[in-house]
């Protein structure tokens, strides 16, 4: 056994202690939480729906424990277990006369084998958990359906930037990683641009905004804000899931403002504005493009890491690769990586979070806090969303604070 090789058992290790103890925390406290509705929700959320959140959370923390546990075997099998080897021989044997055609057969072939495994923990939450708890509406037909698509979309939109990355590794240089990142930030800036138009369309239906008075309130606030969109949308979610939601889609002057229709439909016009005021507070506090910054960052850094791994033979070896390629250094990193970052996702959820405070502090500023704390109280329930989550679990795993901690933020808010 290589010294890395131990250094990656090692970390592989915490990583898969930390997630399995993080999920029974949540577990432990949740139940135990179970039986009392935190006294600052007491009079708008019942016993029945608090509870209800509970066992929905806890189904879904069994849920990922399993599916976490089953990732770290399936990652074990493909590198230190020889799978990766054993696909590369196939392949190379198979297209020996064309290396990169057989480079991209092998990482397709590792990103099915990866895909497949989490296809049941997907299928059973959707149709086990959701189904359970009320807010399914897929049929396994549509479940199928989304399955093909997205993978259709992913090979038309990944085959040519899998091919370019294979390409620059070969042909480009010692800096081929510098130029692989340009093409890659130009790749995601692309794709930012043309989703609203050309993928989301693809799984779902947007409709024009209709309700002639909801939509004159809204390009009320847009203009009060200096907010110019390409348009005011509402998207058919309930043909998948009753859950609700609004979101901003697009990319400069590509922007949409995007509802489902089981959020209109809970909500009045006043916590719907506040809602909209939230999320215009994350383009106005330019959160959008500091996480592309941040995003862009890491990607940086990982590929220069690359750049340097690729030429070290311990790197292929260490992790149950006996034959170094560009396509098997690249493929390395991308499943490797999770693992060699989980202990940073604290970082990274606090930045979340920290954003969150921001926009609920904008739709204060631009709408109201209190119609802003009736909607989140109503969606926290419609959705089942736990009121108790584990404190250390919420900061590894949540991108927004914990209901009771962004309630009282907002209140304080609201008598301000």
């Amino acid at each position: 056994m290589t010294a890395f090789t131990a250094l990656f058992i090692a970390l592989l290790a915490v990583t898969v202690f930390m997630q399995q103890w993080l999920g029974r925390r949540q577990i432990a406290h949740v139940l135990a939480h179970r039986n009392a509705v935190p006294s600052a929700f007491a009079q708008d959320i019942t016993l029945d729906s608090h509870q209800k959140a509970a066992d929905y959370s806890v189904a879904k923390s069994r849920l990922n424990l399993k599916e976490t546990a089953t990732s770290a075997v399936v990652l074990l099998l493909l590198t230190l277990g020889g799978g990766l080897q054993a696909i590369d021989t196939f392949w190379q044997g198979a297209v020996a006369s064309h290396p990169m055609l057989a480079g991209v057969a092998v990482i397709l072939s590792a990103v099915l084998i990866t895909s497949i495994a989490e296809i049941p923990f997907d299928y059973y939450k959707t149709f086990t958990i959701d189904q359970r708890f009320g807010f399914n509406k897929m049929t396994p037909a549509m479940f199928f359906q989304d399955l093909v698509k997205n993978a259709i979309v992913g090979l038309v939109m990944g085959l040519p930037l899998l091919f370019a990355a294979l390409w620059l590794m070969k042909s480009a240089g010692n800096y081929w990683w510098l130029w692989l990142w340009c093409v890659w930030a130009v790749f995601n800036l692309l794709v930012l641009a043309i989703y609203p138009t050309f993928i989301a369309p693809l799984f779902n239906k947007f409709s024009p905004l209709t309700d002639a008075a909801l939509k004159s309130r809204i390009e009320t606030l847009l203009a009060k804000c200096g907010f110019k969109s390409q348009g005011l949308f509402v998207m058919d979610g309930s043909r998948r899931s009753s859950h609700g939601n609004a979101y901003f889609t697009g990319f400069g002057a590509n922007k949409r403002v995007v509802f489902f229709d089981t959020l209109l439909e809970r909500l009045d016009e006043d916590e719907i504005e506040a809602v909209l005021a939230h999320e215009l507070g994350h383009f106005k506090r330019r959160h959008v493009i500091k996480r592309i910054v941040m995003m862009f960052a890491v990607s940086f850094a990982g590929l220069a890491l690359l750049g340097w791994l690729k030429q070290t033979d311990w790197f292929y070896t260490g992790l149950g690769v006996q034959t170094p390629s560009d396509h098997m250094a690249l493929l390395l990193l991308l499943l490797v990586s999770p693992v060699l970052t989980f202990l940073l996702r604290p970082v990274f959820a606090a930045f979340a979070r920290s954003n969150e405070f921001e926009a609920d502090e904008y739709a204060a500023q631009h709408s109201s806090a209190r119609h802003l704390v009736e909607a989140l109280v109503k969606l926290y329930r419609d959705n089942a969303s736990t009121l108790t989550p584990d404190p250390l679990h919420s900061a590894f795993y949540d991108s927004h604070p914990p209901a009771s901690i962004r309630v009282a933020h907002l209140e304080k808010l609201a008598a301000a």
